[in-house]
């Protein structure tokens, strides 16, 4: 295997460097005030640390090589900087920022933003993007919500009432659906992105607050914050088939590329579970720094 894990840990205000082999720490480094969300760049020099604590709400640039915090992105008068998303082009950096009500689009050759993408929606907390990057999802807590942005022209294209507390996104690999975890309501939403339209609400117990899909489609993680566990859907049947107990308030999820083992950040047990997807039990914990969540994989 080869790779690294990027952890943000935002008591600390660090992210941590982790080999997957041995699951080392192998460094941290300083980032702004509460990094909560980490995306790493195609070419796997450059990490985008979404320090979303304020006053001076920003990025932090670290270069990945050396391991340190090179520069930062002001976001002007955008707050709240949350979900993160690399275009395939890997030019271009899509970035919630939830106390702004949008979505800022971020030339990264030149790290200055092009436009802001308006969510007319309370606290847009994570996105995603289809698979032809025509259209953006984002999750909206406050307004039970996801809205859909058409990235050509800008514009809103709808707003899906998904379920209270809409925090957590995910695009299923097929391409065709989009999965939202609703933690207040205790569901899950299925959007239809050729209709904007939920087909089907799954309850799901527990806070469930982010939710990710193994690379072969079959399956899709969802962390429940309250009840300690991660919940293992089956995609095909929107079935869920187990639960798997982990560390306290577990939220942030990185499945590796190969889909062999997944890792979840405890946020209140300042660890990272690494979980066997093939038994579907934790195998080893990491211990990254305070209060880990948000994650990448290089």
């Amino acid at each position: 295997m080869q790779g690294l894990i990027l952890i943000g840990n935002k008591s600390d205000d660090t992210l941590s460097f982790v080999d997957p082999e041995t699951l080392e720490v192998l460094g941290t480094v300083p980032t702004g005030r509460g990094p909560h969300e980490v995306a790493a760049s195609r070419d796997g020099r450059v990490a985008y640390v979404a320090n979303y604590e304020g006053p001076g709400d920003s990025l932090s640039v670290v270069d990945i090589t050396e391991r340190r915090e090179v520069r930062r992105i002001s976001l002007d008068s955008y707050r709240g900087p949350h979900g993160m998303a690399i275009a395939r082009n890997g030019r271009t950096l899509y970035v919630t920022c939830e106390r702004s009500q949008a979505v800022v689009e971020i030339d990264l050759a030149t790290e200055t933003i092009v436009r802001a993408l308006p969510t007319e929606a309370d606290i847009s907390h994570m996105l995603t993007l289809t698979g032809d990057e025509r259209k953006l999802y984002t999750a909206n807590i406050r307004s039970g919500s996801a809205t859909a942005i058409d990235l050509e022209s800008g514009q809103i294209v709808a707003q899906i009432p998904t379920g209270a507390g809409c925090e957590g996104i995910a695009l299923a690999p097929n391409g065709q659906r989009v999965w939202t975890t609703n933690r207040a309501a205790d569901t899950l939403a299925v959007i239809d992105i050729a209709t904007d339209t939920v087909v089907q609400t799954l309850p799901c117990k527990g806070f469930p607050i982010r939710a990710q899909f193994t690379p072969d489609g079959q399956h899709a993680l969802v962390s429940c914050a309250t009840a300690n566990q991660v919940a293992v859907w089956n995609v095909a049947r929107r079935e869920e088939v187990r639960r798997i107990e982990i560390g306290a308030a577990p939220i942030g999820i990185l499945i590796e590329p190969e889909g062999k083992r997944a890792y979840v950040a405890n946020t209140e047990a300042d660890t990272v579970s690494v979980l066997d997807l093939a038994t579907w039990s934790v195998a080893a914990e990491i211990q990254p720094g305070k209060t880990p969540d948000g994650m990448a994989w290089v």
